[in-house]
């Protein structure tokens, strides 16, 4: 393929957006292009503070812990409250964490300002993703996720690459940067963002206003389909989240270095950025029953073909076909939620999606070392493809006439979102940056 048509493949993903959406994107940029903070948490903890590897596990996992509470409170707020002040709210939280990070050293004092910011790092998240719902019209909102996605990715490499760089600045400085960086993240959103909260249905008959029916986590729970897909999500997201914990030591044990565990998982990163713009080509208005099943499958096949890998080489191709299950499952995963919920709980339903994420990310760590230190990273692997074709499986098996009707009705039958969203003005182009590889532990918990 050559450039220019890459070129025009590029153009034609990102046309058609409302400016909203695009104030939004740069707002995951910013924000992501200063995580700092899980990148270097674990280093920070042992290299400067001097406490044990098992207590930096624990911080990491706190941070997860704390996005499982996080992001149903952030799905209520995001309904009852309004996505702009949730968002805003969220990452000023985020901020402040971030900030005390440079200045608590006390080893408990640490973990509880890592488990507050996990609550307000996963809580953002609902609000994110039903502003894209109510923005963007029901046939573009799965694109419109997958760029989110790339933003995201792109965001992480520059915070992988200047983090690196300004390390030598101290780990302070890097905090105050995170810190800064989600700021003005949060400025961002108030600034140039509009509310995009769908306004309540109006009585015909006597104009006032009619009283939304209440949806708590139990009531979204009670919804069959969408229990499925949180379900089955769950599945795909431990075995996402398996690699970055078993693939170090899978390579360990074969007798490869650290650096060459870090070129080989590099290559996710580099993946998404180069390549997510060509996927979603190819994936766009596609089934999203078709999408998931293939995504987990790749999953699958992926993990599982890691017990065969003793090379550097064949350990980064496991990589790349993981890698692009993840491109097509995230923003997939996050549309089919949007289409399954309701307009006014839409972030609700995300925020019980999001508890998927973040249990995975609480979960997965601790399941995974405790399979590698004991039956063998080989098990640990054959479960990973083994759990990603069960997913598959329910997939074909349990969602494609939900999903299908769904899709249909939000699509076919007029209700089409976006309409209603005040313009604003567009964002200038940002330009794309060298890649390298994600801040795991952040990125499993922010999808």
């Amino acid at each position: 393929m050559s450039i220019s048509s890459l070129i025009r493949s590029a153009q034609a993903q990102t046309a058609g957006l409302p400016p909203g959406f695009w104030w939004l994107w740069l707002s995951t940029l910013v924000n992501r292009t200063g995580a700092f903070v899980l990148t270097f948490l674990s280093l920070y903890l042992t290299t400067e503070l001097g406490h044990s590897a098992w207590f930096a596990g624990l911080v990491v996992a706190l941070h997860g812990l704390g996005g499982v509470a996080g992001s149903p409170l952030g799905g209520y707020l995001t309904d009852r409250w309004g996505r702009r002040p949730t968002m805003v709210t969220m990452h000023l939280a985020a901020a402040t964490c971030a900030l005390m990070l440079a200045f608590v050293t006390s080893a408990w004092g640490v973990a509880a300002v890592v488990l507050l910011m996990g609550i307000a790092m996963q809580g953002v998240r609902p609000a994110i993703n039903a502003a894209i719902a109510d923005m963007v019209p029901a046939h573009d909102v799965r694109r419109a996720y997958a760029l989110n996605y790339w933003a995201l990715n792109l965001g992480f490499a520059i915070a992988a690459i200047g983090g690196g760089a300004a390390i030598v600045l101290g780990y302070h400085a890097l905090f105050v940067a995170d810190a800064t960086a989600t700021a003005l993240c949060a400025l961002i959103v108030f600034l140039r963002l509009p509310e995009t909260r769908p306004a309540a249905e109006v009585d015909q008959v006597t104009g006032k206003a009619v009283a939304e029916e209440k949806v708590g986590i139990l009531a979204v729970l009670r919804d069959a389909p969408f229990r499925t897909l949180v379900l089955l999500n769950l599945l795909v997201c431990l075995v996402f989240t398996a690699p970055w914990i078993g693939l170090p030591l899978t390579m360990a044990g074969e007798g490869l270095k650290p650096s060459a565990y870090g070129v080989v998982i590099a290559v996710n990163g580099i993946v998404i950025v180069v390549f997510q713009l060509l996927v979603n080509k190819y994936t766009d208005k596609r089934s999203p029953v078709l999408l998931l099943t293939v995504s987990s499958l790749l999953f699958a096949l992926g993990t599982g073909a890691t017990a065969l890998a003793g090379s550097s080489v064949a350990f980064a191709a496991t990589v790349v076909v993981w890698t692009i299950g993840e491109m097509v499952h995230v923003p997939t995963n996050a549309a089919a939620t949007a289409l399954l919920a309701p307009e006014h709980a839409r972030g609700r339903y995300q925020g019980v999606m999001g508890m998927s994420w973040a249990l995975a990310g609480f979960v997965a760590p601790i399941l995974a070392g405790l399979i590698v230190d004991g039956p063998g990273p080989d098990v640990l692997w054959i479960a990973c493809g083994v759990i990603g074709a069960v997913a598959a499986l329910g997939y074909q098996t349990l969602l494609r006439g939900a999903l299908a009707g769904a899709e249909g009705a939000r699509v076919g039958g007029g209700t089409d979102s976006g309409a209603s969203v005040s313009p604003v003005a567009p964002v200038a182009a940002v330009a794309p940056v060298a890649p390298a590889a994600p801040a795991a532990a952040d990125k499993v918990a922010s999808p």
